[in-house]
């Protein structure tokens, strides 16, 4: 008589708890169990709706210690970059959207101001940002310069003691309900950053509609009509391009993460759903070419698990490099968009509706796949570092 296989929870598979530490694995437990009980119920809703209650999930996840919790002091929670990376995985496993928010809060926004902001930038700011009091956005990006932010056109000229910029700013995550802005501006001396408060005379925040992907995130066009701000404003480290893209590897370690979150809801939908749909008699997960694919989502979602491990182990240890950051999010990434569409198949037509979530993390994942530095961008960065010859241009 066949002896009964018992299946095997993911991680137990390979063991993959055992490299997390008691700490890590509490953090990763409070995150997944707000997710599962207050995000995870409405999330379907929100999404169709193209809606986000951004500032009640942002003081919620602000009283936990979820935002900036990677940085150090000022009301922030200090953990290592692991933590910060598993509650990342959580909050993409419900939503990309959801862990868009907390990246351009924590690693865009607190991180600018954190790392090149003046003093009373930091105590003005930071603490309000940690509980999630205040929101923050972030500002690099054009409508024409995405992928070539050297070349932004929204200039900062000083007038006096004062500076006057105009320009706009197009795809900025929590744009509409943003307390302050960090905004990159062209000037005289170099590219400069600011730390604008929204409410300031000549800023405009226009919300982005009809998106068929990432609608729970709430996306503006910033417009900048000679908006006149003093030079208290400005952040006194931020001195180069060097700084916004020190930023932007910041947030690219969280979606490295955050995608096998997306990747791991997607394959634990589509286990459930095979092991309940009855075809010629029995499940379809018994069938050699629906485990075929589950073999290759489960090697796809643990070995880009393993990855995102190591980069945090390089994080933490102050060795990481940007080239190794975009190894991170190029893998993972794409592994978590093959991985959602394959388990798509095994759920047929039922995976197009939002019943199951994987037809979402689908749509989203295919703008995870080209913000924060494109996919091809990614790969020319992996290219250079290895041949040692540039080939933007």
């Amino acid at each position: 008589m066949a002896k009964e296989v018992i299946p095997r929870e993911l991680n137990a598979l390979m063991a993959l708890d055992t490299r997390l530490s008691k700490e890590q694995l509490a953090i990763r437990e409070v995150v997944r169990n707000i997710g599962d009980k207050e995000l995870r119920p409405n999330i379907a809703s929100w999404y169709e709706a193209g809606n986000l209650p951004a500032r009640e999930i942002a003081r919620k996840l602000g009283s936990l210690g979820l935002l900036g919790m990677h940085l150090e002091g000022y009301g922030c929670a200090g953990t290592d970059a692991l933590s910060y990376g598993l509650a990342c995985l959580e909050l993409e496993a419900v939503d990309s959207g959801l862990r868009s928010l907390v990246s351009v809060q924590g690693s865009l926004a607190m991180f600018a101001i954190h790392e090149y902001g003046s003093e009373e930038q930091k105590e003005m700011w930071l603490p309000k940002m940690a509980s999630g009091e205040a929101i923050g956005c972030f500002g690099l990006t054009e409508a024409d310069f995405g992928s070539n932010p050297s070349g932004m056109r929204t200039f900062a000229k000083r007038d006096g003691s004062d500076w006057v910029i105009n320009g706009s700013k197009m795809w900025i995550t929590n744009g509409t309900v943003a307390d302050v802005a960090i905004i990159w501006a062209q000037s005289d001396e170099g590219i400069r950053g600011f730390c604008v408060p929204t409410k300031t005379p000549g800023l405009k925040a226009t919300l982005i509609k009809h998106k068929l992907s990432l609608r729970a995130s709430l996306t503006a066009e910033l417009v900048f009509d000679g908006m006149r701000i003093p030079d208290a404003y400005r952040l006194p480290g931020a001195t180069s391009l060097r700084a916004p893209l020190m930023c932007l590897a910041e947030a690219r370690f969280g979606i490295i993460f955050g995608a096998v979150g997306a990747a791991r809801d997607s394959f634990e939908s589509a286990i459930k759903y095979s092991k309940t749909r009855i075809q010629f008699d029995k499940p379809i997960a018994g069938y050699q070419l629906t485990q075929a694919k589950i073999a290759e989502m489960a090697t796809g979602i643990t070995t880009s698990l393993l990855l995102a491990y190591h980069l945090a182990d390089l994080k933490d240890s102050g060795k990481i490099e940007p080239e190794q950051i975009s190894m991170g999010k190029y893998h993972n990434v794409q592994t978590a968009l093959e991985i959602a569409r394959s388990a798509r198949s095994i759920l047929g037509g039922a995976g197009i509706t939002s019943e199951y979530p994987i037809f979402r993390h689908m749509a989203n994942l295919e703008t995870v796949l080209t913000y924060e530095g494109t996919h091809e961008i990614h790969m020319l960065v992996i290219g250079q570092a290895i041949t040692g010859e540039t080939a933007f241009r």
